[in-house]
């Protein structure tokens, strides 16, 4: 009886470590990553508040983000190496240390609701429980079975790097419990068996895995079906370029012609990007995006490479997880924003990305 209790009292230490562990960065964010408002004279012109939306949620869409990035960083990790070679601990630091700087520059922006702090919240600690069994379990018996194998990889193998590479490129544009796991789970189980050990354990791990996710994708589907999805489509004035030649941009819709410019209503998320990119490169300019004449950027460059001049303020530099470079979060204003992607490819090191609203 005294072992037994020896035992419960050993298996709630180390889940009150856990939970504290889980719960630490949210409670330091709330409690020290803050900022006061600062007056904003911009008179926006998308006044609809069907078409508006708030300043602060350009960089409060970064954590969501944070987390396409960290499949991107694995996939890339897995086209040359194995799972335990990921970075899963700082990918989790770097997920807290992005969301202070940024809680702190949406304050000044106007701050987020308890909705949207509790949501950042919420998926800030799923991913943190996410990574940290995948480390624990990857870097001792995955890499063990690993390095049974060899240096040659399993049909069970390149059916996970696969799959790691088509579900980076699908967060991109679709959230990520839309993704169809069950076929990768087939092919996971249809490749042949050629070295026994590591087969089986990748089949059992991984497979378990996006079975877990599939059950959890369910769950998130039904939330959002009861609360509603969110706007899939942005509102933009653009001068510089007339209504008919912005028309031919693949994806846009012109809305009307006045003089303060050309509204037009684009899809939101990876598109945007490529979108406000291709005008800037055709000579037009970005007034106003969604009532708003600040949004953040984000640029990648080499590793230990100095940043050089850069129109906006520097928000965070962070490693990219996966890749020898970094990703500069920036806030640009709008007069500044069409410059500064005009000569700037999409690609590693350039424009990564335009968060939206």
């Amino acid at each position: 009886m005294r072992r037994l209790l020896k035992i419960i009292g050993w298996l709630l230490a180390v889940l009150v470590v856990a939970v504290l562990l889980l719960l630490g960065p949210v409670a330091y964010v709330e409690a020290f990553c803050h900022a006061d408002p600062e007056p904003d004279s911009n008179k926006p012109l998308i006044s609809d508040p069907e078409f508006r939306r708030q300043e602060a949620n350009t960089y409060l869409t970064y954590p969501e983000w944070h987390i396409v990035y960290a499949y991107d960083g694995l996939a890339e990790t897995l086209k040359t190496g194995d799972e335990y070679g990921f970075g899963y601990v700082s990918s989790m630091r770097d997920f807290w240390v992005a969301d202070c700087a940024l809680t702190r520059i949406a304050d000044r922006h106007g701050g987020a609701d308890r909705e949207t702090r509790m949501m950042i919240a919420t998926i800030g600690v799923s991913f943190t429980l996410e990574m940290g069994l995948k480390a624990a379990y990857e870097e001792t018996v995955g890499r063990l079975f690993a390095l049974w194998r060899g240096s040659e990889k399993t049909p069970q193998d390149i059916v996970a790097r696969d799959m790691a590479i088509d579900y980076a490129a699908f967060l991109r544009q679709t959230p990520w419990y839309k993704y169809p796991f069950q076929p990768w789970i087939d092919r996971l189980w249809a490749a042949p068996v050629e070295e026994p050990l590591r087969g089986w354990e990748r089949r059992l791990a991984l497979g378990g895995e996006w079975r877990a996710k599939i059950a959890y994708a369910g769950m998130i589907a039904r939330a959002v079906a009861a609360t509603g999805e969110a706007k899939l489509t942005i509102r933009s004035v653009i001068s510089g370029l007339p209504a008919n030649r912005l028309s031919t941009i693949p994806d846009v819709s012109v809305i009307s012609e006045s003089a303060d410019g050309v509204l037009i209503e684009t899809p939101r998320y990876d598109r945007f990007t490529h979108i406000l990119a291709e005008i800037a490169k055709a000579g037009g300019t970005i007034g106003e995006i969604a009532g708003n004449d600040e949004i953040m950027v984000s640029l990648t460059m080499p590793s230990g490479m100095e940043q050089g001049n850069l129109a906006g303020e520097v928000i965070a530099r962070l490693p990219r997880t996966g890749f020898d470079s970094d990703r500069l979060l920036l806030s640009v204003r709008m007069a500044d924003l069409a410059p500064l992607l005009k000569d700037r490819p999409i690609a590693d090191p350039g424009l990564e990305h335009i968060f939206d609203f």
